[in-house]
C-alpha cells in the first residue's frame, strides 16, 4: 500500500495525505537514525527532534506513525500560520511539505508567506523554488522537492482562475 493511502487511513484529509507524500517521497525511509546533509541527527522521514539518538532502529509501523505525529503537528502550524487565506488542497499539500522541511520560523518569516497573505497565490508558490540552499550549499535533491512542491502548489490555482 502506498504512503498516501496508509496516510489516509489515519484519518488525514487528501491534502495532508499528498504533504506527507511528497515527503516520504523527498527525505526517504531510513529505520534508523542518521544525520541528514546539514549534519542535524535524523530519523525515518526526516523526523528531527529531542526524542531522536544516535543509533536508533525503527519499525516501518513505528515510522508510519512518526510521520503522522509530525504531519499532525505541522499542520497545525501551517493552519495558524496561514489563516485567513484559504488554501487550496495542492497549496496545502506542497506548503505542508515545505514548513516541515524547513521549520515553522522560516515559513513564518519568509516572503513566501507574506504574497501569500498579500493575494499573490501564484507568486507564493513560485517562492518554493528559491529554497534550495541548506548550510550554504545548493544541494539537488532540495531542487527537486521544490519543483515538486510549486508543481503541486500550482495545481489548482489553474482551475480556479478558469
Amino acid at each position: 500500500m502506498k504512503i498516501g493511502q496508509r496516510l489516509l487511513m489515519f484519518g488525514f484529509a487528501s491534502a495532508v495525505a499528498a504533504g506527507g507524500t511528497l515527503i516520504a517521497q523527498h527525505e526517504g525511509q531510513v529505520l534508523s537514525t542518521y544525520v541528514d546533509p546539514v549534519g542535524i541527527l535524523t530519523s525515518c522521514y526526516g523526523h528531527t527532534g529531542k526524542d531522536v539518538s544516535a543509533e536508533q532502529e525503527f519499525s516501518e509501523q513505528e515510522c508510519l506513525e512518526q510521520l503522522a505525529t509530525d504531519l499532525s503537528q505541522f499542520n497545525y502550524k501551517l493552519m495558524a500560520l496561514t489563516h485567513p487565506v484559504t488554501l487550496t488542497d495542492g497549496e496545502h499539500g506542497a506548503y505542508l511539505s515545505f514548513i516541515y522541511n524547513v521549520g515553522e520560523y522560516a515559513f513564518r518569516d519568509s516572503t513566501l508567506r507574506k504574497k501569500l497573505h498579500a493575494g499573490d497565490k501564484r507568486g507564493a508558490c513560485d517562492e518554493l523554488l528559491r529554497w534550495v540552499y541548506a548550510g550554504g550549499r545548493k544541494l539537488n535533491g532540495l531542487i527537486n522537492r521544490r519543483t515538486s512542491e510549486r508543481q503541486l502548489c500550482v495545481r489548482d490555482l489553474n482551475v480556479q482562475s478558469i
